[in-house]
């Protein structure tokens, strides 16, 4: 049995192999240059000859801010279900409206065990 995508009729031991501790020849390296950095720019902005231009960044800016704003908008405005909408009154509690919601579920379970335990006759 072999492999699918593999050569039908290959013999590993049909090349000559080398000789132990030779190495098989290493490929030539791509030379560093010797100035690195220049003037900064950003992604996206035309030619690394041509200056960056301070009003083309302000204006890429507003469109983003536009763009973050119109995705709140759509996120606002879609339904969200049972769930969401639970998420969302979570959301709008404070701290100490959590806190007392917390405390009156636990001295409800308090007197539904008391009630147990009475009917129980322990």
């Amino acid at each position: 049995m072999g492999n699918i995508c593999g050569k039908s009729e290959s013999d590993n031991f049909s090349q000559p192999g080398r000789v132990l501790g030779s190495a098989p020849p290493q490929p030539e390296r791509a030379s560093v240059p010797s100035k690195v950095g220049g003037p900064p720019r950003t992604l996206g902005g035309g030619s690394p000859s041509s200056p960056p231009d301070g009003g083309n960044s302000d204006e890429a800016r507003r469109r983003a801010a536009e763009a973050a704003e119109a995705r709140a908008k759509a996120v606002a405005s879609k339904p969200t279900g049972k769930l969401g909408t639970q998420l969302a009154v979570q959301k709008k509690q404070t701290r100490n409206e959590t806190l007392k919601e917390l405390s009156n579920a636990e001295i409800r379970q308090r007197d539904a065990d008391e009630a147990a335990q009475a009917r129980s006759h322990n």
